[in-house]
């Protein structure tokens, strides 16, 4: 697994292939939108799902917790589907979310999902959270100060391929602002070219997109409008 360096604010990042961020200095973990319990969320709407998006995603988190042994863990925002979500979690993957809080500085950034805390598994909730140079939100909005840090929009982007066009969950980065891809099992994606995405980096930026053990990076140009290719 081959991570790949960018600097922001004058701090060296480490972005992971699993769609997750650490900073060595702080060693700090940060990972977004992970929609737990959405599964549950879609089948009291009638929507049957597989039950087990929670239990996946919460593996995933433990290896990058393996991984980068870090001292601080910043959930981005959206960290469960609804607000009534954290209620909804099996006892076992309650006690897995209590144990992670307890090993580690474990800080739920509030997103459009999930806007009161989380009852019950531990560590603290914060509208926004910030680290020496660097600011961690849920969702960017307008100019970026340098060294923020944000979640909500889900980016993804598709490449051309030999097999076809391949389109898989992304950062997005321009030197001021970073945007994390989703974390969760059952987010889907939003293309770097939507105006949504596209209007928080007017100069353009860089695509890191995830791949089985590496990243996959190009550039993004200054008010692109048309598919990555």
């Amino acid at each position: 697994m081959t991570a790949a360096p960018i600097h922001l604010a004058g701090e060296r990042l480490m972005l992971d292939p699993m769609g997750a961020l650490f900073w060595p200095e702080q060693k700090l973990l940060a990972v977004s939108d992970l929609h737990l319990e959405k599964g549950s969320s879609f089948a009291r709407r009638g929507m049957l799902l597989p039950p087990w998006d929670t239990h996946v995603t919460l593996d995933r988190l433990t290896l990058l917790l393996r991984r980068w042994s870090p001292r601080t863990v910043v959930a981005l925002g959206d960290s469960f589907h609804d607000a009534a979500a954290s209620g909804r979690l099996p006892v076992t993957e309650q006690k897995r979310l209590q144990g992670m809080a307890e090993a580690h500085r474990f800080v739920w950034v509030l997103g459009n999902h999930d806007p009161t805390p989380p009852d019950g598994l531990g560590g603290e909730s914060v509208a926004t959270f910030a680290a020496g140079p660097m600011v961690f939100r849920h969702e960017g909005i307008g100019a970026a100060i340098p060294g923020e840090v944000v979640g909500h929009h889900h980016p993804k982007a598709t490449i051309r391929a030999l097999t076809g066009a391949v389109s898989r969950p992304c950062f997005v980065f321009d030197g001021r602002r970073l945007m994390m891809p989703a974390f969760g099992a059952y987010t889907g994606g939003l293309d770097v070219l939507d105006p949504a995405i596209n209007r928080l980096f007017p100069r353009g930026g860089r695509v890191f997109l995830l791949g089985k053990d590496r990243l996959f990076s190009f550039e993004i140009g200054r008010g692109a409008a048309s598919r990555t290719g």
